[in-house]
């Protein structure tokens, strides 16, 4: 049984950073790529962006240059740098991690397509 595990999040003033992780157990392939979304409160879901097991990096263009995701595929795990945070970048944030059969670059467009979720985390950031 797969299982994503969320860890970090919480409370920030705006202009600090925050830094999440997932960690993945049970996955049945090696080489899957991880995808980061949030979904603001009474708001769209958004994807951020999504990473191969090389550490190839795809980012919405709303996401470019504040976050940055990467990975330790020893721990597989997956981690989302966020800097510069906004109060409008609040919202519960999701990890997910594809069935690893993608063997393409990281697309941030199919993020909500991968086949296991993290349980969500909340980032409050405050003015």
């Amino acid at each position: 049984q797969v299982q994503v595990e969320q860890r970090g999040g919480g409370s920030v003033e705006s202009g600090g950073s925050l830094k999440l992780s997932c960690v993945v157990s049970g996955h049945p392939h090696t080489k899957y790529h991880w995808g980061w979304f949030r979904q603001p409160l009474r708001k769209e879901r958004e994807v951020i962006g999504a990473i191969d097991y090389d550490g190839n990096t795809n980012y919405a263009d709303s996401m470019e240059g504040r976050f940055t995701i990467s990975r330790d595929n020893v721990k597989n795990t997956t981690f989302l740098q966020m800097d510069s945070l906004k109060p409008e970048d609040s919202a519960l944030y999701y990890c997910a991690a594809d069935g690893g059969r993608n063997t393409g670059p990281p697309n941030y467009r199919i993020v909500l397509g991968f086949a296991y979720r993290g349980q969500g985390t909340q980032v409050a950031v405050s003015s």
